[in-house]
């Protein structure tokens, strides 16, 4: 067969596992996906019943209180202050972390690079993929943050663009972003800033590339983890007013739009603070309690900087034999480091969201 075929995709890889957990007293606890389980505001749901804005089509580029309300967030988090035509929303940001490469090189084709850190999010990789470019893993240092210094004049000279996220995922490294902003202004390459865990800072404040000036950059954010409201797909990209010029029309002419009750909801979420602060709390309870039960049976794990997942080095550096005996003692499914690239193996990423009465229930399986 000719053509391209797409590599399994990780979490599938994960099954066999999956059936050992299911077959342990206390049952599966997934902590091997980012899924959140606790639930979003309620005026969130109730905003999703309008049946007036499913009859019509929604504006590609997102509806006036849509935007209105994210623009208002970022204010209020990041003190930055955003025109309209510097903000668009998304189907959640997978489909534009997946697509962004694509649609950059249509407008760079003589550029054929994605630059994205060596441990990351898997989805940074497919999309260079899927663009048809040199994907080229970028080392980071011994907290996990991006080394601007190791890319190479050639690279940068290639690149499409370079993908920082902050706070990380899986490791929870926080990046220096007015460093790369700057990197990418030097080097004329945008600077793509994925930050869908930024209220999740457990180390200093939450950061946004668009402190450090528009010119160049695209902060993508996404009310998935902020709001628990992963089914509804909603999400946004801002900065540089030439950039989100140029994807929103493209996208306008490709169909890309978020569904009209979703904006409705959208616009709830974005405009509310407080349920944030209580998800925070859950999340921190959650990541103390783990930390505490892996060092109980000397599986080292320390709280990350940023985000809601546990990033632990197997002690013999073999990442699926600590994934089964997490599975097989205690039900609970991890993801091996290698989904996250090479640079991963030998370690295994827990996400801090099952309920902490499930994971207290493990936990008295994996003390036994």
């Amino acid at each position: 067969m000719s053509g391209f075929t797409p590599p399994p995709y990780p979490y599938d890889r994960l099954n066999p596992l999956k059936e050992i957990a299911q077959g342990t007293p206390g049952g599966l606890v997934d902590l091997s996906v980012g899924t959140p389980y606790d639930a979003p505001p309620a005026a969130v749901i109730e905003a999703l019943n309008s049946p007036d804005s499913a009859r019509t089509y929604p504006p590609s580029i997102g509806t006036p209180a849509h935007r209105e309300a994210a623009a208002g967030w970022v204010e209020r988090r990041f003190g930055v202050s955003l025109a309209s035509e510097q903000l668009a929303v998304c189907l959640g940001t997978k489909e534009l972390v997946a697509g962004l490469p694509h649609w950059l090189r249509l407008r760079s084709p003589e550029r054929d690079t994605v630059l994205y850190p060596a441990v990351s999010y898997p989805t940074y990789a497919m999309g260079a993929m899927l663009a048809n470019c040199r994907g080229v893993e970028v080392p980071v240092d011994d907290q996990w943050r991006i080394r601007l210094d190791a890319i190479s004049a050639d690279d940068a000279r290639r690149a499409v663009c370079l993908w920082v996220n902050t706070p990380g995922n899986p490791a929870g490294g926080i990046d220096d972003l007015a460093a790369a902003a700057k990197w990418g202004r030097d080097n004329g390459v945008p600077v793509l800033s994925d930050e869908c865990y930024a209220e999740f800072t457990w180390d200093g404040a939450p950061q946004s590339i668009l402190e450090h000036g528009l010119d160049g950059v695209l902060a993508v954010h996404s009310l998935s983890k902020r709001s628990n409201l992963a089914g509804v797909r909603a999400g946004f990209y801002a900065g540089d007013i030439e950039l989100v010029g140029f994807l929103s029309e493209l996208r306008k002419h490709a169909g890309f739009m978020v569904a009209g009750p979703v904006q409705n909801a959208a616009a709830v979420a974005w405009s509310d603070d407080a349920h944030v602060v209580v998800q925070r709390e859950i999340y921190l309870e959650r990541l103390n309690l783990l930390v505490a039960a892996l060092g109980d049976v000397g599986i080292e794990a320390t709280l990350p900087s940023g985000a809601f997942y546990l990033w632990v080095k197997a002690q013999d550096q073999d990442a699926w034999k600590l994934a089964e005996f997490l599975a097989k003692t205690a039900g609970i499914l991890v993801s091996p480091g290698e989904f996250y690239g090479q640079a991963g193996q030998g370690h295994v990423r827990l996400a801090a969201v099952q309920p902490a009465e499930r994971i207290k229930q493990a936990v008295t399986y994996l003390r036994k």
